[in-house]
């Protein structure tokens, strides 16, 4: 349940709904099974498990889970029986196949694959901070916390919420840290960063598990580069890559939260799932209103 990622979304209105309204909302698409002709299902599942509840509360903050199944058609195997198709209906009536009945023959393997293929599934969480008016997603990819946030609006009818927009440009900023080998007081670089020339289709550096403070960074920087992700530390409680969209990645709690883990013993799977929750969340709602300061407050719209 711990996040690794972050992708989040400043709510523009107050979220006003309690707990066992929004669970109400999200009834309505419940998660379900791929039929034989379908590419993919989406929908909404207990965070904790079976016969728990879609939403799960905790100190102001709810935690949702969409899960989403795929039927999984290899392309490899799509396109050989194609032109194995295309080859037989070429020679039988001895003329070239438009493109257009190249694309119709496509689409009928499709549907007579689809029920053949082989499924998988992955879960995706997310939660709401009521109080701050953020919703956090934990996702890398902007396309999954969109897919999210687009099932969320369905059921709710509309959810105004746009990704975090700093008054000062993470890039810009980034990139003066490396120039200047300074930084606030509770933000560390770490050794880890990618930077891109500015100009269109510009080159990229990525370097790990180097000291970013070397000479040869500083030369990349002093021709025009810019730090587009950077390993940061943040008080010695997370640790993380941070993108030029504020998208958090790779996201690890340090032993200052892991000790608060420790400290509560339960075997009780839910207990175990709230404590875990509740800690998390907390840090999260200390965590991003600072990152936003970091960059010079929210940009208001």
């Amino acid at each position: 349940m711990w996040f690794k990622n972050l992708s989040i979304f400043r709510l523009t209105e107050a979220f006003t709904l309690t707990a066992e309204e929004l669970e109400e909302k999200l009834a309505v698409l419940t998660f379900r099974p791929c039929g034989s002709h379908e590419d993919f299902t989406l929908g909404w599942v207990s965070p904790i498990g079976k016969a728990a509840p879609l939403v799960h509360s905790a100190n102001g903050f709810m935690m949702i889970c969409t899960k989403k199944e795929e039927r999984v058609l290899p392309a490899s195997v799509l396109n050989e029986m194609m032109q194995e198709k295309i080859e037989e209906t070429e020679e039988a009536e001895g003329r070239k196949l438009s493109k257009k009945e190249r694309t119709a023959i496509k689409d009928e393997l499709i549907f007579e694959l689809l029920p053949r293929a082989f499924t998988f599934s992955r879960k995706l969480y997310a939660y709401i901070d009521v109080k701050g008016g953020f919703l956090v997603v934990d996702s890398g990819s902007s396309k999954s916390a969109e897919d999210l946030l687009s099932l969320l609006r369905k059921c709710l009818g509309s959810l105004p919420a746009v990704p975090l927009n700093t008054v000062e440009k993470p890039i810009a900023t980034m990139t003066e840290w490396l120039i200047s080998q300074q930084t606030p007081k509770d933000v560390t670089v770490e050794d880890e960063c990618e930077l891109r020339a500015p100009e269109e289709a510009g080159g990229v550096i990525r370097c790990k598990r180097h000291d970013l403070s070397l000479p040869e960074i500083k030369n990349h920087l002093d021709i025009g580069k810019q730090v587009i992700k950077l390993a940061l530390n943040w008080d010695d409680r997370l640790s993380f890559i941070l993108d030029e969209n504020l998208s958090v990645k790779r996201l690890k709690f340090l032993d200052l939260i892991q000790d608060q883990v420790t400290e509560t013993n339960t075997d009780d799977e839910a207990a175990r799932f709230d404590v875990d929750f509740s800690i998390m969340s907390l840090e999260l709602a200390n965590f991003i209103p600072r990152l936003l300061d970091i960059f010079g407050g929210e940009l208001k719209a």
